[in-house]
């Protein structure tokens, strides 16, 4: 059968030859085989300024192949045909299986084998984990789903290392580099998830009502449920539920020793806005065995440094959708025309696209950052002011996340709203990056605890901010205001408690937000990037939508970056 170009090829139709009605013009070529990493600059020179440019050439490998016409459509094709549940076999027996199109595993086994999910845990050392955000920003900005399986096993590390006896069968296979998605016993490999919250309390997880029953041997026997259970297929989940001495956290593995499944009973698959290529369940534990991680009563302690670590790859995520965002909006608006001349030159439009890409280089600023203060190698004072600073930044930037793809969307006009486009995807992606690992409400509620326990966090941060002190007027007005603000929360604190504090939570925490992001952009991004950011954020038409800059800011240097 002979195929023809139906632009220009006259077609025959029962009633004779039909002539083509038009030519196409003006049409956007696809964003296909670039290499995402090298035309990221502020990811670039983040990945250099903070010690992993020894993670350049693998970078740029990873750049080149996620930018690839075929991983672009692996990404299509991975949320075109989402994960089915399979209860059963066709003889009755259970099977609580779930099917991804052989696309969703392409990517996922890319990106471990780039070391996306435990490469800084497998060889810590400076910028470890900064070369990691890197190679997980990119594979998110592409096809975001996988990165929650890649996100959890990642931070399943430190908790696991609270059972001595489980990470030496465990962490050895979440370091591998191989990906097998199937369940059995001899797998090599391994990839680890979560699962916390159930129906009666969702963030509330002390009011679980799953029980924990000792069984003998280390094993215990596991009776509940729990409501939000993403990346069923995991080998391994780290779940709470209430023992004898309390709440604590266990280790459910898929495959039993002896090579029988474990009791794992998916309900249903959750049918959700966005994130569809990435399967969440519903899942019911009868009889089902796990292993005691952490001490008994403890479950919180020891399953919140898993959550710690996925809230900063939220970061990361909401980041890496930002760049995506403005990578698409600018390649519309460099080669669309209209009125004239191309988009991008029409002042307008030159303003919103330019302040989409300072909100990506402000969010790629504050994840590097906060990858750096994650490193092995970190300091006490480092590490005080990560604890402020993760929730901080996950508040803020996966809040900025839905607004800005929307935006970007809107740069592409019509085309933007369809799904032929990655955008649309994009927009009903961003939502879950603020709404999973703890909401915007229970995140700030999150820096007002660190602030009660661990007061030496409120001055590390403050150090941190402080570094750019002097620099501009805007930002060192902010920083005032922001202190004052600080103290009058404390106060609060001190005298009436949490509840006397939250109605100011939300505005602390964004001040807290735009004070770093400002500090950080002021000593690492050039003056025009730095200067139109702090204007635009903390001058006197602060709050507006995209695209209301700083009168003669200096746009094209910021484009130039993008």
């Amino acid at each position: 059968m002979t195929v023809l170009d139906r632009s220009t090829s006259p077609v025959t139709s029962t009633h004779g030859p039909v002539t083509s009605t038009h030519e196409v013009t003006n049409q956007v070529p696809p964003r296909v085989d670039v290499d995402e990493f090298a035309t990221n600059t502020p990811l670039v020179e983040g990945v250099r300024r903070y010690g992993a440019d020894w993670a350049l050439e693998d970078l740029h490998a990873s750049g080149r192949f996620v930018g690839s016409a075929d991983v672009q459509h692996d990404s299509e094709l991975a949320e075109a045909y989402p994960p089915v549940l399979r209860t059963h076999d066709r003889s009755g027996h259970r099977l609580d299986e779930v099917e991804y199109h052989p696309a969703y595993h392409r990517i996922l086994a890319a990106a471990v084998a780039a070391g996306a999910h435990t490469s800084a845990w497998a060889q810590p050392r400076p910028g470890a984990n900064v070369a990691r955000a890197a190679q997980f920003m990119l594979f998110a900005q592409v096809e975001p789903g996988h990165a929650c399986p890649v996100s959890m096993t990642h931070a399943a590390v430190p908790s696991l290392e609270r059972a001595p006896d489980l990470a030496r069968e465990w962490v050895p296979r979440l370091l591998r580099r191989d990906y097998d998605p199937a369940l059995h016993a001899d797998k090599p490999s391994a990839m680890v998830g979560m699962a916390m919250t159930e129906k009666q309390g969702g963030s509330d997880v002390r009011a679980n009502t799953t029980a924990a029953t000792p069984v003998g041997d280390q094993m215990w026997q596991l009776t509940g449920h729990k409501w939000f259970c993403s990346a069923p297929m995991s080998d391994a989940f780290l779940v709470l539920a209430q023992a004898p001495g309390g709440l604590s956290c266990f280790l459910l593995p898929r495959v039993l020793p002896d090579g029988t499944r474990n009791a794992f009973l998916i309900q249903r698959l959750k049918d959700k806005l966005g994130n569809r290529s990435n399967a969440s369940a519903e899942v019911e534990f009868a009889g089902t065995l796990a292993w005691l991680v952490g001490e008994q009563g403890h479950g919180v302690r020891t399953i919140i440094e898993m959550v710690d670590r996925t809230r900063l790859d939220n970061v990361y995520g909401a980041a890496a959708g930002m760049r995506q965002s403005v990578a698409e909006a600018l390649w519309h608006v460099r080669h669309r025309a209209a009125f004239g001349a191309h988009l991008v030159d029409q002042p307008a439009m030159t303003a919103v696209v330019a302040d989409l890409a300072l909100e990506s280089e402000a969010a790629t600023a504050t994840a590097l950052r906060l990858a750096r203060a994650h490193d092995a190698d970190a300091s006490e004072a480092e590490v005080a002011f990560r604890r402020l600073a993760t929730p901080v930044a996950k508040y803020w930037v996966t809040k900025r996340g839905p607004e800005h793809a929307y935006e970007a969307m809107e740069c592409l006009g019509g085309n933007g709203y369809t799904e032929d486009f990655p955008l649309a995807r994009r927009y009903r992606e961003q939502p879950v990056m603020a709404i999973w690992e703890g909401s915007g409400n229970v995140i700030a509620l999150d820096v007002l605890r660190a602030m009660v326990r661990q007061p030496e966090t409120v001055d590390a941060f403050d150090a941190e901010v402080s570094l750019a002190a002097g620099a501009h007027p805007l930002l060192d007005a902010h920083l005032k205001d922001t202190r004052r603000l600080v103290g009058e929360v404390t106060a609060r604190l001190r005298e009436g408690g949490t509840d006397a504090a939250a109605p100011l939570a939300r505005r602390l925490v964004a001040d807290l937000a735009l004070a770093l992001q400002a500090s950080l952009l002021v000593r690492t991004a050039p003056a025009p990037v730095a200067e139109t950011f702090i204007g635009a954020r903390l001058g006197e038409h602060r709050g507006h939508l995209y695209g209301v800059l700083p009168a003669g800011a200096d746009l094209q240097s910021i484009l130039d970056r993008h």
